[in-house]
């Protein structure tokens, strides 16, 4: 008789679910339960045909593993916004100008190189998946409390409801109840940075282009939304991001047609109006017997590149391989020899990731003239730079 194994995964964001339904093809070869707890509502898709605040770029490597699950083919016809190129610019430059970043798929002999999406469509297309599974959906379920009882944890709920995990996987994002539950340290990196999001209607089309110009205040970007609007990611200081929320629509426009130097025209306020303060964070470990962190919950990296999503995306496919691969060997699946193998294949791309994008930010806000001149040259030379800019494009397609 095969042994049985319960699996309680926390958190119903897009990392979480990923993770749940590529487990559950593990359920073939195991007696599996597999349990997915959120403290929110299930996510429904807003009625009429707005689009949602929150978006994220989705790698083309990101769609073919979310393809992989059945959820891609869900959402590849509904407001979905491929981007084909990527403009990047300082403010001393100019979008057309030497020292600007330029990538286009063409280039790379590649249709796009990723996809603007809403979170919450990509929420309903995982959930929409999963609902034709065993895998246990328990949304409006906050935990009260999570110990170790021998080799399991007990799980319990605040209506008093309790579950007993061998494996208990933490996606709850960069405040994490698991990862405070198991005592488990982060490293944080604050920015002093806030990021104000919006959508606006540009003058000129946005030629499904993402736009990325690096202001002294932080990074502001711009991003192509299937409707013709863009969506703005606009990390300043704590200050201005409040200027912008308590702006009216023309002054909101104007604020931003100067911050992104026009490069689309005029802006028009075009949907609602959020922020949120940004800072890295780093868990120590990712892993302990009966414990592991995916996502957010182990990293939470600066949002200038759009990486966080694919990120959280790898984690979920390292670990269900890992457990997969346990489970056919007979090896239980909260061991913590098990659990490393996946703590050691991604913690130190994530550190890479997370210091990479942490001095990238630093770098642009400096008002340093020498480091601002090195910084065009250094720009000016990867553009011409062959086999680095090609490995460059690969990391941001998701390509191995």
């Amino acid at each position: 008789m095969k042994p049985h194994f319960e699996v309680v995964v926390v958190g119903g964001g897009i990392t979480g679910l990923t993770f749940a339904a590529l487990l559950a093809e593990s359920q073939r070869e195991a007696s599996l339960g597999i349990t997915l707890l959120d403290a929110g509502a299930r996510p429904q898709i807003p009625a009429g045909d707005e689009i949602s605040l929150r978006v994220s770029a989705i790698s083309s490597g990101s769609a073919r593993l979310l393809e992989s699950v059945g959820a891609w083919q869900l959402i590849s016809n509904s407001r979905l916004s491929p981007y084909e190129c990527m403009r990047v610019w300082d403010e001393d430059g100019t979008p057309d100008g030497a020292a600007a970043l330029r990538f286009d798929a063409a280039e790379f002999a590649v249709p796009q190189l990723g996809f603007i999406v809403e979170n919450v469509l990509l929420q309903d297309a995982l959930l929409r998946q999963l609902d034709t599974t065993n895998v246990e959906l328990q949304f409006a379920s906050p935990i009260r409390s999570l110990r170790q009882s021998g080799r399991q944890y007990k799980v319990e709920l605040e209506g008093g409801v309790c579950r007993t995990a061998d494996l208990v996987v933490g996606a709850d994002g960069s405040r994490s109840f698991v990862r405070r539950a198991a005592a488990i340290e982060t490293r944080k990196w604050p920015y002093d940075q806030t990021a104000f999001v919006t959508h606006l209607r540009p003058e000129f089309e946005h030629q499904a282009t993402a736009w990325q110009r690096f202001l002294r205040s932080g990074p502001l970007g711009i991003l192509p939304l299937a409707d013709g609007r863009v969506s703005v990611v606009w990390s300043t200081t704590p200050e201005l991001a409040k200027r912008a929320l308590d702006a009216s629509d023309e002054a909101l426009g104007t604020m931003l047609a100067d911050a992104s130097d026009r490069v689309l025209g005029e802006l028009a306020a075009a949907g609602p109006r959020g922020a949120f303060a940004l800072g890295a964070q780093h868990a120590r470990r990712y892993v302990l017997p009966g414990i592991a962190l995916i996502g957010d919950a182990a990293h939470a990296i600066h949002p200038l590149a759009g990486q966080g999503a694919n990120l959280g995306l790898q984690d979920a496919a390292e670990l269900a391989s890992v457990l997969h691969t346990a489970l056919q060997t007979g090896l239980h699946p909260g061991d913590e020899p098990v659990l490393r193998r996946y703590e050691r294949a991604r913690k130190g791309a994530n550190a890479t990731m997370l210091h990479f994008m942490t001095g990238l930010n630093r770098l642009f806000a400096t008002d340093s003239r020498l480091v601002g001149e090195l910084r065009s040259f250094g720009m000016r030379i990867f553009n011409r730079s062959g086999p680095i800019r090609e490995r460059a494009v690969k990391v941001a397609l998701g390509v191995r």
